[in-house]
């Protein structure tokens, strides 16, 4: 039987977090969709990804609204909702995770801890 591919969609407009995500998806093995728009990702997320990343910052992409969409769907239970920001933005934090957001992480601790977050959500750890 073959391996399904775990998925990653992050909703990214930095280019360098899109090639650091995308780096890190491919060396856990984890396929990868970068998504700018709201509703491509409501439609892309009913494919059922292992984790949906969200950059807090992206407000084009209404993450705070998309968050609290797919936590109150029992159709995506199961999906995890990692989202990052500033280290000082604890209002946005707060919000985050209020709206449902699994893990908020300021954007350092996210870039050093990627590897390991999707190796997770990859199934390998």
């Amino acid at each position: 039987m073959p391996q399904q591919h775990k998925k990653v969609l992050a909703v990214v407009s930095d280019l360098f977090f899109s090639v650091k995500i995308t780096d890190a998806a491919k060396r856990a093995g984890m396929a990868v969709e970068l998504v700018k728009d709201p509703h491509e990702l409501m439609i892309k997320a009913k494919a059922k990804p292992s984790v949906i990343i969200f950059d807090l910052n992206f407000e084009d992409a209404q993450p705070l609204e998309l968050i609290a969409k797919l936590k109150g769907s029992p159709e995506f239970k199961g999906v995890s909702l990692i989202g990052y920001l500033s280290h000082v933005q604890g209002e946005l934090k707060q919000a985050a995770q209020e709206a449902g957001c699994d893990m908020v992480m300021a954007r350092s601790a996210f870039s050093q801890n990627l590897q390991q977050i999707l190796k997770r959500h990859s199934g390998v750890i």
